[in-house]
């Protein structure tokens, strides 16, 4: 399944934060402003989601490119280590 990641990046005393991470199912996924990615059901769309809430919700950031571009950096690695993990185990 496809999916659309969304969340909320909101300004604090120390920085912005990122959290409240949804996930939308979609045909086509947008890379260009947006990110995307497959999971094999909900469940292991359900465990990114807490994943990204777990690492993203003590972070801080600067701006909102800074923001986009650590939470894409993150699903996008996820996704190349859950294909190959897929790939050794045929």
């Amino acid at each position: 399944m496809k999916y659309q990641l969304n969340w909320k990046t909101l300004p604090g005393l120390k920085g912005l934060s990122c959290s409240s991470f949804t996930a939308a199912p979609t045909n086509a996924p947008n890379m260009e402003q947006g990110v995307g990615f497959e999971c094999t059901d909900e469940g292991e769309c359900a465990d990114l989601l807490l994943r990204l809430e777990a690492h993203f919700g003590p972070q801080r950031f600067s701006n909102n490119a800074s923001a986009f571009e650590s939470v894409k950096a993150y699903v996008t690695d996820w996704s190349a280590r859950r294909n190959s993990e897929a790939n050794e185990s045929k």
